[in-house]
């Protein structure tokens, strides 16, 4: 047993097992950010115990406030919190790594035989499913941050309505509820008192660079890896928010068609891991191989070097009445922004009857049974294909 300083932890994990369980969770999670930070809840603080409530929800609160996908971020943080910097790279390194190679490998299978209209006529059965399984882990992170308190459930419901409407997670409204949690809930004396190719264009090497354009520019690896890192660095939430900015793939370099821009998408969702690995696949058609190992390390390596830098101040202070109370805020501010993501995502999965039933069918497994998600989702997935051949 061990003090956390917020609760006792019953088991320390060792890296090697945290390890692990990132790497598996990589390998074999799916539904996106929401539902990637429900199973780390799930998995990590109530099966296992190898951290406490707090550490998890100041992980999230954190991950919301820095740019940059927001399950890696939760994840690195995490990783930081039992090792440091190597735990944080560590932990980035394994969870990020299976769906990478998943995406390279089939961005290289997109570029040699055209479209994939299986993929399509799966993620019309998967769309759904997926967002039953994002539903689930929305309910199951509301119980866990606001409980019975009146004000994080009215910060939960302005940041889920203004999500819902604006289709975009404002950051300064998160801000916002953490300031008013703060100001509530633990005022400051303050407030009291005042009431083509160069240098790639060697024999043998071409491959590395050769996108659906054919070989790519050393400057077009050079504007990849910008965009990417700007991606990274200046985009808050989850990969709801970071799409649209990699929309301008399409409009502004026309490195992708529309069509390969959503096929771009569809992939990072029936893949596991988090979504932002649309990266890889749109990095690789702009570039090849290396173009997609470009893009992935530019746009995970902002939260990276986030995490490494700024959580020991912000852990430092985070026992801090003040500063907890903010937390409290930001955290039902943060699952209001993922529940009303949760909901534009379903509105957009389900298209007419069938997929609402397998969307309703998915919901109710996942909240009486005990079914692996990968299963459940492979399931839809064979159901969409054949109910879109119909």
């Amino acid at each position: 047993m061990e003090e956390n300083g917020h609760q006792t932890v019953p088991t320390k994990p060792s890296l090697g097992n945290l390890l692990q369980y990132f790497l598996r969770l990589g390998t074999t999670g799916f539904g996106g950010p929401i539902a990637l930070a429900g199973n780390m809840q799930r998995d990590l603080v109530e099966a296992r115990g190898w951290f406490s409530q707090a550490d998890y929800q100041e992980g999230l609160a954190f991950a919301q406030l820095s740019p940059g996908p927001l399950a890696a971020q939760l994840a690195m943080y995490l990783g930081w919190l039992r090792g440091g910097a190597v735990g944080a790279a560590g932990v980035g390194v394994a969870f990020v790594l299976p769906s990478f190679l998943m995406v390279l490998a089939l961005s290289a299978l997109y570029l040699h035989y055209g479209s994939l209209p299986f993929i399509q006529s799966a993620f019309y059965g998967i769309a759904p499913a997926v967002s039953a399984v994002i539903a689930r882990s929305a309910v199951k992170l509301v119980k866990a941050t606001t409980g019975r308190d009146w004000l994080l459930w009215a910060i939960f419901a302005t940041l889920a309505v203004s999500t819902v409407w604006t289709e975009s997670e404002a950051i300064w409204l998160i801000l916002l509820g953490g300031t008013l949690a703060l100001l509530v809930k633990a005022p400051p004396k303050w407030a009291s008192s005042a009431n083509r190719a160069g240098a790639w264009a060697l024999p043998g090497t071409e491959w590395l660079v050769t996108g659906a354009h054919g070989a790519a520019a050393d400057s077009t690896l050079v504007t990849v890896g910008t965009f990417f890192l700007k991606a990274g660095a200046f985009v808050f939430g989850s990969g709801l928010a970071i799409v649209p900015f990699l929309y301008a793939a399409v409009k502004e370099y026309h490195w992708l068609t529309e069509q390969q821009f959503a096929d771009a998408v569809a992939v990072a969702m029936i893949t596991p891991g988090p979504v932002v690995i649309t990266s890889g696949f749109i990095g690789y058609l702009a570039a090849g191989p290396l173009g997609a190992t470009i893009a992935t390390l530019a746009v995970f390596a902002p939260p990276l070097l986030i995490v490494i830098f700024l959580a020991p101040y912000y852990r430092r202070f985070a026992r801090n009445p003040q500063v907890k109370a903010f937390v409290q805020g930001v955290t039902a501010a943060a699952v209001g922004a993922i529940a009303g993501a949760a909901f534009i995502l379903a509105r957009r999965a389900i298209l007419d009857v069938p997929t609402a039933l397998i969307a309703g069918i998915a919901f109710a497994v996942l909240l009486w049974k005990k079914v692996p998600e990968p299963l459940l989702i492979l399931t839809a997935g064979v159901a969409g294909i054949v109910l879109h051949g119909f």
